[in-house]
């Protein structure tokens, strides 16, 4: 199957006219949002259909073959993950709300984008129909997290959640990245990072408790006249402390929790 080709210009050509327009058709059919679009390029593009259009509807199809085969495998995977003797569970993944995650996990598929998130939202999912620790509302939104953030926003998450009070500056070094100036790109993406966790609800600096689980202000602290730094807080800061929220830990024994399989199959098996 031949790949789309760099030159995305479309040369004229007589071959595979009509197949590549009633392709167009068919597909602006099946995907609602896309039929005004393929519709009139089927209608512009008439009886002068080329073989770049059938390249790229080839690369097209296979594009989307290639995401059907990773939901039937997700799917298998949390198959294999979900244990269905148990009265509680069964009940729980043919409930209508647990049938109503699966639809927004595959509707907003994030799979594509890379194997980790594929394997963060088979986690979500097969923890979600065995465990109680949160609601539904809070499993939509670890759905929305997994579609949203970049794979190295997780990578953060993990080393937070494995070292509690750890700091920028390790969490940089434990990525096992070189330190860059602070006025490098790489600079403004890791506090980038850091803004995005922490607007978002998933981690944020250390904060003391009292015995009612209140936070407790912080004393403010006074620098000597003369004696205060000019420079500002650095992107790799090794004084504050960072730690997850209650709501990120709950993402990550749901979402970067694996389940032990309890059933094995072979897919060709009739």
């Amino acid at each position: 199957m031949s790949d789309l080709p760099a030159n995305s210009d479309f040369p004229e050509g007589v071959r595979g006219g009509k197949a590549a327009r009633g392709a167009m058709n068919i597909v602006s059919g099946v995907i609602p949002f896309a039929g005004g679009l393929l519709a009139a390029a089927a209608a512009a593009w008439s009886e002068k259909e080329q073989d770049k259009i059938n390249a790229f509807l080839r690369h097209w199809l296979q594009m989307l073959g290639e995401e059907m085969q990773e939901k039937e495998q997700t799917i298998l995977e949390i198959m294999s993950r979900v244990d269905m003797t148990d009265e509680d569970v069964a009940k729980r993944v043919e409930s209508p709300e647990y049938q109503s995650i699966l639809k927004k996990s595959f509707r907003d598929w994030a799979g594509t984008e890379s194997k980790e998130k594929r394997i963060l939202l088979r986690n979500l999912l097969s923890n979600a129909a065995s465990i109680k620790m949160c609601n539904d509302d809070v499993i939509r939104l670890f759905l929305e997290w997994i579609q949203t953030y970049s794979e190295l926003h997780f990578a953060v998450i993990s080393k937070v959640y494995n070292a509690q009070g750890i700091t920028r500056g390790e969490v940089w070094a434990s990525l096992g990245r070189e330190r860059v100036r602070e006025d490098s790109a790489d600079a403004d993406l890791f506090k980038l990072l850091f803004r995005d966790l922490s607007t978002g609800g998933i981690l944020r600096q250390h904060r003391e408790t009292d015995w009612q689980g209140n936070y407790v202000k912080k004393s403010p602290q006074r620098a000597k006249p003369g004696h205060g730094s000019r420079q500002m807080v650095s992107a790799f800061d090794e004084g504050e402390q960072y730690e997850l929220t209650a709501l990120g830990q709950q993402f990550v024994h749901y979402a970067m929790t694996d389940v032990p399989v309890k059933l094995t199959f072979d897919k060709g098996t009739n």
